[in-house]
């Protein structure tokens, strides 16, 4: 879960990096965290898209999709 304290760290990480005044172990600390932000978007978006499916396909759609019976 991204908590406000990881965005602002993100946020703290980016603007030191603007300035060029990023360490080694920062570095590492930067891509971990955007690792983190962007899985979490797309597990989001995919839980998203889900829900969505299921709610399409819920009251016997006729899309052809689905194999006749």
């Amino acid at each position: 879960m991204i908590t406000p304290e990881i965005i602002s760290r993100i946020n703290e990480l980016g603007r030191k990096q603007k300035a060029g005044a990023l360490t080694e172990d920062e570095i590492t600390e930067q891509a971990k965290l955007r690792r983190l932000y962007i899985d979490n978007i797309k597990n989001q978006v995919k839980a998203q898209f889900d829900v969505q499916k299921e709610a399409d396909h819920s009251h016997g759609c006729s899309c052809g999709c689905h194999p006749k019976h």
